[in-house]
């Protein structure tokens, strides 16, 4: 009778996946927020872990936790792992599921830009399933189930990214409030809405804008952009308006902008491909709307 040696244990997967994304996060809370657990859960599977190898992998500090040198090498070769786990896993849903096109937007973007533009997609593409999902970060599409992601930014793991131009803002305002604004300076009257996600809009623009105030009077805060389009649409106020946001809305006649002066920010609407989306529905479907 042959005699094999015994197996040594491995290393738990979960523990595995709360050390990789915490080194590449920057620390617990971060890993906790990527993970869907509590830093608390991501700390005991990370203190698990380093139990098994019997070995720190951070080092804990007044400020948070920093890798350890053994702890960042280990970091790149599990980041690259979880990555090429992750683009295997992507494949797999799409060879399964082909008709298919899941897409991840910002809530604004998904309500006031990709919203609009769903019905002429469905009926150019009949039989493909197209399902939307609002978050307030881009996703990493190596490790999370979407073809496409609409945001003010790349898409972590990206094939391929689209440039759908700047984020350039403005006021606007409805017609009836609009015809009281002449000069920046008339602003100082008005109720000016805020987005809570945006909340240094006005400070932005007024740099821009000869007499504006510089520190606007405190209006509405809403914590939905669209929200707040709506609250001016509607007559409660003047909003700096995005670009992509309010586009539908000034050539509805909804809303106006009553000044010439527009400031383009440094960020860009980017629709981002996932790797396993390239050849297939959701390609087609990033052509149309990036047309």
């Amino acid at each position: 009778m042959s005699l094999s040696p015994p197996r040594g244990s491995g290393l738990p997967l979960t523990a595995l996946r709360a050390f990789e994304a915490a080194a590449r996060l920057g620390g617990f809370a971060a890993a906790a927020e990527e993970l869907s657990v509590s830093p608390g859960a991501v700390a005991q599977q990370v203190k698990a872990l380093e139990a098994a190898i019997g070995a720190p992998l951070f080092e804990r500090r007044a400020q948070g936790v920093a890798p350890t040198p053994l702890g960042a090498e280990a970091a790149r070769g599990f980041t690259a792992a979880f990555d090429a786990l992750g683009a295997a896993a992507a494949r797999l849903r799409a060879g399964a599921g082909p008709r298919a096109a899941r897409i991840a937007a910002l809530p604004a973007l998904a309500q006031l830009w990709l919203s609009p533009r769903l019905p002429a997609l469905r009926a150019a593409m009949p039989g493909i399933a197209l399902s939307v999902t609002a978050l307030e970060r881009a996703p990493n599409l190596l490790r999370e189930p979407f073809d496409l992601a609409l945001f003010y930014e790349p898409a972590e793991g990206a094939a391929r990214s689209l440039d759908l131009g700047p984020d350039v803002i403005f006021p606007v305002a409805a017609p009836s409030v609009a015809r009281r604004l002449r000069r920046p300076a008339d602003l100082a009257r008005e109720a000016l809405l805020t987005d809570a996600a945006w909340p240094g809009d006005w400070a932005l623009w007024a740099e821009i804008a000869p007499g504006a105030p510089r520190r606007p009077p405190a209006g509405p805060v809403h914590s939905l952009y669209a929200l707040a389009v709506e609250e001016a649409a509607s007559g409660g106020g003047v909003l700096i308006g995005h670009s992509h946001l309010v586009r539908a809305a000034i050539k509805a006649g909804r809303l106006v902008a009553p000044f010439p002066e527009r400031r383009a920010l440094p960020r860009r609407l980017t629709l981002s491909l996932s790797p396993a989306a390239e050849g297939g529905p959701a390609a087609r479907a990033a052509a149309m709307l990036a047309a």
